[in-house]
């Protein structure tokens, strides 16, 4: 069975040694990381078993918003503190579910094309750009060779070792090595996407494309929070809402905010979150679109030329 990257459990782990976490909140975050474990056993024996793909992704999205569901009504929603509500954003409970369901996807049961890469697959540090801390008078070893890099939630990457030197032998003494991945596929994953987080998005987007030119770039979120624009102009891919829903309003997000508010509006929010689960045609689309890359070929000169486009 495969091994996969735990950024969720790791965010639990985390509330749980927060000082600012309230007492009577610890029992709630415990139970959490049992309930997580069960649905992280269940899911992989879904993700391991020889069911046909569409069967196996149907049961794998319905685990997944049975989890959601869970961890945004049980664990943040009904608190009787305000904690997990009010610093939802900052703890990441939200989006690492999303960020740790992601890899379970790229399997050859869903995507048969993926068993001819040797990928890595996951959240990534992923190569952004290179420079050289030297000069003439103050030379470096390897050149002075700097890496930069950028979190990625998501990526399909391959590693790739650097070695720099001014001599083309390579002598030890002189020569600087170090290693980083390379993104071919990545995406962002946004629990409410609004207009700033489109423009980060664009700015990453483009920061990716320009280290590795065969790249591509999808930005996931769960919510829109923002009018719809095109994604023509910028170096987004695609944007996937994976419920095909706005974001609450605002008037009504205010009264989530204090218990009292949260009991009142409970009913409501439950009808919301149920009325737009996550949708499984939005996993195949991302699917579809990652197997589309991966079974992309060079062009041929004799095809070329006999349809007279490239």
């Amino acid at each position: 069975m495969n091994t996969y990257p735990t950024p969720h459990k790791e965010k639990l782990l985390a509330v749980l040694e927060n000082n600012k976490l309230p007492s009577d909140d610890l029992p709630r975050i415990t139970q959490a990381l049992k309930v997580y474990h069960k649905w992280i056993v269940i899911l992989d024996k879904v993700v391991a078993s020889k069911s046909p793909a569409a069967k196996t992704l149907k049961r794998m999205v319905q685990l997944l918003n049975i989890y959601k569901f869970y961890i945004d009504v049980s664990v943040i929603f009904d608190s009787p503190n305000n904690f997990l509500a009010r610093q939802k954003g900052q703890l990441k409970l939200d989006n690492t579910i999303i960020e740790e369901f992601l890899p379970r996807l790229i399997i050859p049961s869903l995507i048969p094309e993926i068993q001819k890469f040797p990928v890595e697959i996951g959240p990534m540090n992923s190569f952004s750009s290179v420079y050289f801390e030297s000069s003439l008078d103050v030379p470096a070893k390897g050149g002075g060779l700097r890496l930069r890099t950028k979190n990625q939630d998501f990526a399909i990457s391959k590693k790739l070792f650097i070695r720099t030197s001014h001599s083309p032998n390579f002598e030890p003494e002189i020569t600087a090595e170090t290693e980083t991945n390379l993104a071919y596929i990545a995406a962002e994953c946004k629990t409410n996407l609004d207009k700033t987080m489109f423009q980060e998005g664009c700015a990453t987007a483009h920061d990716v494309k320009s280290a590795v030119l065969g790249a591509k770039y999808f930005l996931l979120c769960e919510w829109l929070d923002m009018n719809p624009v095109s994604t023509a102009p910028t170096d987004i891919d695609q944007v996937i809402i994976l419920r095909k829903a706005k974001r609450i309003n605002a008037n009504k997000r205010k009264e989530f905010s204090t218990f009292s508010g949260r009991q009142n509006s409970r009913e409501e929010y439950i009808n919301y979150l149920k009325n737009n689960p996550f949708r499984l045609e939005m996993f195949e689309l991302f699917i579809h679109n990652i197997r589309s890359l991966l079974n992309q070929e060079t062009p041929q000169e004799s095809d070329v030329l006999k349809l007279g486009y490239f």
